[in-house]
This record gives C-alpha cells, structure tokens and sequence, in this order.
C-alpha cells in the first residue's frame, strides 16, 4: 500500500488522451524552450543547490507520444533533425513530470499541456529537472504514506498552520516571527497526534515542496512573485478533499520560502527526510512549548477555528454523500470493470475524494493501459486501493465496434480487447 500511495502521488502530471498530435507544439516549439529553460538554469547557475540542474530534457505529446529531447540517447532510439531528437514513447511507459529513463540515460520528463502556456512550460521543464537533481544525488525517497492527512484532527492542525504560514509569509518583524512559532505549534501537536508519519511528511515535503518551491524561485521575478505564486497554489491546494496527494506540493514550499528569506544555504539538504520545520525553527530561533497540544487549542482561536471545523463538517457530510451514492452506483447497480496491467493515469488532486475501502473516487480521469484509452468527465470513476481495479457505471452503456461509452465517459479499446456481458447488466473488459 504505501508503494501504491507512492506511485499516485507521482501521477497527478500523468497523461493520457487521444492519438491526435498537440496542435501548438513541434520541434521548433521545443528547440525553443529547450533554449529557455537552459538560460533559466544558467542564470542561476548552481547558486541554489549547487549545481548548474539544466541537463537532457525530453518533451512528449501526451496525444500522439511523439517526444522531443535536447540530447541524443545512448542507444540510438530517438532520430536527429536539426538540433532536436525525435521518437515515440512507447504505450506502456508513464508520461508524467519526472525522471524517465529511456534509451540508456535519464531525462528530465516534460507533458506538453494542451494549450500554450509559457510559466506552465518553464516550470514543468524545471520541475522534472529538479527531480532528476535529487534521483543524482540520493535525495529521492523510498515509499512513503500521508494517508493520515484524511483524518480530521490531522486536516484540523494541517489547516491552522497552513493560516499561520499565510500570515508569516505575508507579513515581517515581529509579526512574521510569532506567525511562524503559531505554524511550528499547529504543527507539533499534529506530530504528537501521528508521530509514526512524521518521516513521511518530511519526506513528501522535501520531494515535491522543495521542487515547487524550486521551480517558482528560478521562473520568477522576485520575491514579491514567489510569494505571490506560492499562496496562490496553497489556495487551490486548501480547496481540496483530500490532502493525501496534495499537501506536500505546496508545504514545503512554504518553509523553503520562510528559510530562502533567511539566507538558508539549501546545499546543506543531504537526506530526503530533511525536516524543514525543524530547519525553519533553527533559522528564526523559535522557542516551542514542551508539549504541543497544550497551547494549540488557545492558539487556535486566533485563526478562526470555527470557520475551520465548519469547513471540515461540510466535508464530512459531502463525503457521506459520495460514499452513499458511491455504494448505490458502484456496488448496487450495474458496472463497467477494467483490471489495470500497466496504467498510466491523469487527474487533478481536486478531483480526488478518498473513501477509505471503499478506494479512491475520481471525479474526472484519464487513463491509458493495454486495453485502450479512458476518458471519465462526468460521474466519476472508482479505483480500488491497490490500483488494480477500476469501475465507472454501466448506465447508457453503448459499444460500437471499439468505441464503447456511457453516462460521463467514453473508452476506445485496443484490437483483441472487447466487453464481456456478465449477466447482470454489467461488462468485464477482457482480451479475446
């Protein structure tokens, strides 16, 4: 399970979609960016992490797979044209924002958006670029696990702290020092309340918060921007269901924001569980009291904790909505199944509500495999935990020929691939 959860969190870039190729983006387009992203890195130069993090980049379009990278492969799989490597990834690789090894090296792996956006490019581009930093120099993870940000009293503290890290970002002098001891006590008493995922937070924090924050650093303006980008982000982020697959995108980002105002030298980061609140206490001197939970509960009524728990009893009883509806139209009624062999997923953390074993309700899905193509934009999909099995409803359910579709969400199966009738008004894609 806690590979699985890994494995998710790595897919929210994933793609996936019909063969048709991206309309705006060609080799000229890449060769373009290649060159933009390069200069962003060597205006930096190493100065934040110690190296220069430009190095072989490959850009794929999610629709056709066609790829293009800023370097040839060791093995000859990808055909130069004009400065730019071209070729197709094959239909059982991921495509997400991350390392890829491919044709005996590692590139930095970029999805091509649908529609042209500059900052969406740049910051995807050094996204991946950072990760293959960390893959280089041992700060990549193993598994790790922050399913307990499902549970109330973990999403209660998480949210308080987040409120105190707006203040401390937003704010200087005295102000901004109090706002960070507020977070550093919101955020010792959700540890004393689940110590066994204190490595695991960290680890999530540092993998994809220090990337954000790495990405908005380089690609912006200033600090005024890369305070301005970040809480934008936490507010999308603070929107979710689910912090699960979320949170760690922008929490660390926050702190790496607080200590990059501090002067804090991030070479010192050897270990991927690098606690950056602990980091974040040292630069600003905070003092914490011996036992969080002590003064969390006054301290909260600084940050308007009724709103909080109002915004936390909605969420409880939309849950109980989608799981009962979840139950009635995924259990009770009939359904499509497909048994996932080698997914590749696309979703937005939005999009996510986790109902416990129930599995995983994915309000819009894109999901490609050996059976065909996915599309879900309406009524939702369920994805078993273990990310074997996946149900959407059977209602209006019509095949012709390899196009099968129902209410909100349409397949395109692969040839030797069909819908079995299970008797019950129910289907089984299976092969022949």
């Amino acid at each position: 399970m806690r590979k699985a959860v890994f494995i998710t969190a790595l897919m929210i870039l994933a793609s996936c979609g019909s063969e048709e190729r991206n309309g705006w983006f060609n080799a000229a387009r890449a060769k373009e960016y290649f060159a933009a992203v390069e200069e962003i890195c060597n205006k930096d130069n190493g100065m934040l992490w110690g190296e220069n993090l430009y190095g072989p980049v490959m850009y794929v379009d999610s629709r056709s797979r066609t790829l293009y990278a800023n370097v040839p492969d060791r093995e000859g799989l990808l055909k130069e044209k004009e400065g730019i490597y071209t070729g197709i990834l094959p239909r059982e690789r991921i495509i997400a924002n991350n390392v890829i090894e491919f044709g005996g090296m590692k590139f930095a792996m970029v999805p091509i958006p649908d529609q042209e956006d500059r900052y969406r490019m740049v910051t995807r581009s050094v996204h991946s670029l950072f990760h293959c930093f960390q893959d280089r120099n041992n700060l990549k993870p193993s598994t790790f696990s922050t399913r307990h940000l499902n549970q109330k009293n973990a999403r209660l503290y998480l949210k308080l702290e987040w409120k105190a890290l707006t203040n401390a970002i937003s704010s200087s002098g005295e102000a901004r020092n109090q706002a960070i001891r507020d977070a550093l006590v919101f955020r010792g008493a959700r540890r004393e309340l689940f110590p066994d995922a204190i490595a695991d937070e960290n680890k999530f924090e540092n993998y994809e918060g220090l990337t954000t924050f790495t990405y908005i650093k380089l690609c912006t303006a200033g600090q005024d921007e890369i305070r301005t980008r970040i809480l934008e982000y936490l507010d999308r982020i603070y929107q979710n269901n689910s912090y699960v697959w979320g949170y760690g995108f922008v929490h660390g980002a926050l702190y790496a924001t607080l200590l990059n105002d501090k002067g804090f030298d991030f070479r010192q980061i050897k270990t991927s569980d690098f606690d950056l609140g602990l980091a974040t206490r040292e630069a600003y001197g905070v003092t914490l009291p011996e036992v969080c939970r002590d003064v969390a509960g006054s301290l909260a009524f600084n940050y308007d904790i009724q709103s909080i728990r109002n915004e936390e009893s909605e969420r409880e009883a939309l849950i109980n909505e989608n799981t009962r509806r979840i139950v009635t139209t995924f259990s009770e009624r009939p359904v499509v199944t497909i048994n996932m062999e080698s997914p590749n997923f696309s979703f937005e953390p939005e999009d996510i509500n986790y109902l416990d074993t129930l599995g995983t309700l994915y309000e819009k899905l894109r999901v490609s495999d050996n059976w065909g193509r996915l599309a879900v934009d309406n009524g939702g999909a369920l994805l078993t935990n273990d990310l074997r099995t996946l149900r959407v409803s059977a209602r209006e359910f019509l095949a012709e020929r390899n196009h099968i579709s129902g209410d909100g969400w349409h397949l395109i199966l692969n040839d030797g691939w069909f819908a079995a009738p299970k008797g019950d008004g129910s289907y089984l894609i299976t092969k022949q």
